[in-house]
């Protein structure tokens, strides 16, 4: 999926470019968003990433923002039994995103807003931006929390249970991309998975999910995704104003 507003992504720009953006009061996005984490049989492994592109790009289309890179790496452990998913421990995770929000900081940067896809990175980036309250230079939005969205999911969603790879997430990406989805393989999930790690051989123990999946990506379509995205883009824009 291409960049629509390479003007806003830092990793386009060069330093004088982002100087003069930073003199000017530009809010700084950062984008958390898994590259490495699987989605079922039928979804990319980068679908958390190309949501959190999709929808930066979104609010560059509205807002005075910078975008620095997406982090593609992060606290994700329900998901490493699957071939290609990669979790690194909460601390280390925490450590990184400091580290990053520093150098942003050091820049000139008044006002950060991290935009976070992930369900399990919100408790170490809560207590990761607690730090910075004082300051108020700092803020994170999760993007599944807007009143918008779950008006949204409300209306639209036919599963009796969900929360990965499922009917909502799959008709996001058929909306973002439906290249990039293959239906022919989506798996469906029969059993709620539970808290705690997805089980991907041992269909004796608890969360066995062979496919991957929460819920039931068949459902899906395009249409759903139109206005899911719509309500991630409208609850997004009215976070960083």
């Amino acid at each position: 999926m291409d960049i629509k507003n390479p003007g806003r992504w830092v990793e386009k720009l060069t330093w004088p470019q982002i100087e003069t953006k930073i003199e000017q009061g530009v809010i700084a996005v950062l984008p958390i968003g898994a590259a490495a984490k699987e989605h079922g049989r039928h979804l990319p492994l980068n679908t958390d990433h190309l949501q959190a592109q999709w929808l930066a790009d979104e609010m560059a289309n509205s807002l005075d923002i910078l975008i620095w890179p997406i982090v593609g790496y992060g606290y994700y452990p329900a998901f490493v039994d699957y071939p290609g998913s990669i979790s690194i421990n909460a601390e280390v995770f925490a450590e990184l995103i400091g580290q990053v929000l520093e150098g942003i900081l050091f820049a000139g940067i008044t006002r950060v807003v991290i935009l976070n896809t992930g369900i399990s990175t919100i408790p170490p980036l809560n207590t990761l931006v607690s730090k910075y309250a004082r300051r108020g230079e700092v803020s994170v939005y999760n993007i599944y929390s807007g009143v918008k969205f779950q008006q949204a999911v409300d209306t639209l969603e036919e599963q009796g249970f969900g929360g990965h790879a499922d009917e909502i997430e799959t008709s996001i990406m058929l909306a973002i991309d439906e290249s990039l989805v293959d239906m022919s393989l989506a798996g469906s999930q029969h059993t709620p998975i539970q808290r705690g790690l997805f089980n991907r051989l041992h269909a004796e123990q608890a969360n066995f999910s062979p496919d991957g999946v929460n819920g039931e990506p068949h459902l899906a379509t395009t249409e759903k995704g139109v206005l899911l995205l719509e309500a991630l883009r409208l609850d997004c824009l009215a976070a960083l104003q």
